[in-house]
């Protein structure tokens, strides 16, 4: 992967930059100051959405999106761009995301990526392995086994795999055994074949926004209450109206099933505000574990207010 501090020839004049963090940590004014410290140099800064849950138009107060004025000041991408209705993939997202970049690269404008959702991320940079589809019967078979059997089965059958996995990760578990039955081929060997990732193609500049945890959390309770009186209940209302399945992205986004509640009454406001902060809180817990176990050591890792200072 070209970073700033090795850039490659082909990929020194497609800078993008990345910013990741938890949840509530900034990361939507950190792009916007980026934006603006790289316009204060001549350049035309394209804030690009990296949050699985921001993709969809339903839900932007649930989801954080920028506010009308936020969008005022800096050309924004993929922010609402798909329906509830209809589920985005990393893979779907990575796709849209790449030629966005490079439209914005074509456009002599730098792309700025922001958002938590690590896998997205991950897929884009770095690519994604071309496993075929999954034998309908083999997938059957394996979803329909109790979690400590199919852990069994892949300690023999993946034992690589099993070694890096909980035993309670049910959800991991079945995809790594499925693989492994449905093409005989491990899923470890499959990521070696990755490809599609822009790594090599751009001078990434990664910076990734660590704030004190209890900081984070105290924002996620406040932030959670005041997305009740800005619309999140209406939005709810919405995409129950639409009878919509359960089992899609934008109606287990945080929030979702906790303002369902509420409008069904089965649980009071305060008690609507207690569990999204929980879920909220537990989520940003989540993403702190990613962003410290997943990306590089030498990705810059600062606290929100100091994003400018990086600007080469």
């Amino acid at each position: 992967m070209s970073t700033k501090n090795s850039p490659s020839d082909t990929a020194s004049t497609r800078p993008v930059w990345l910013i990741a963090g938890p949840t509530a940590s900034g990361k939507s004014a950190s792009a916007l100051t980026l934006a603006k410290a790289l316009g204060n140099k001549g350049q035309s800064g394209v804030i690009i959405n990296a949050d699985s849950m921001q993709v969809y138009a339903d839900i932007p107060v649930l989801s954080a999106a920028p506010s009308k004025i936020d969008l005022k000041h800096c050309e924004h991408r993929l922010y609402g761009t798909w329906d509830g209705a209809e589920a985005c993939s990393a893979a779907d997202w990575a796709a849209r995301a790449k030629a966005e970049i490079e439209e914005a690269h074509a456009a002599g404008k730098t792309p700025i990526l922001v958002g938590g959702t690590g896998m997205y991320l991950k897929v884009l940079i770095e690519g994604i392995a071309p496993i075929p589809e999954i034998e309908v019967e083999v997938r059957e078979q394996v979803r329909a086994m109790d979690t400590a059997d199919a852990y069994a089965a892949l300690q023999i059958e993946d034992p690589l795999r099993a070694d890096v996995l909980e035993p309670g990760d049910s959800q991991r578990i079945a995809r790594a055994l499925e693989v492994k039955r449905s093409t005989g081929v491990t899923l470890a060997d499959w990521q070696q074949a990755k490809s599609g990732g822009i790594g090599e193609e751009v001078t990434l500049h990664p910076v990734i926004l660590m704030p004190e945890r209890q900081w984070v959390y105290d924002r996620c309770d406040m932030r959670f209450a005041k997305m009740l009186d800005d619309g999140a209940i209406e939005e709810v209302e919405a995409l129950l109206a639409r009878e919509l399945s359960p089992d899609l992205p934008v109606m287990r986004a945080i929030g979702v099933p906790e303002v369902a509640s509420l409008i069904r009454g089965e649980i009071t406001r305060e008690e609507a505000i207690a569990a999204g902060g929980q879920s909220t809180r537990q989520y940003a817990k989540r993403q702190f574990t990613w962003l410290r176990n997943q990306y590089p050591p030498e990705w810059s890792r600062i606290a929100p207010d100091d994003i400018s200072s990086l600007l080469p």
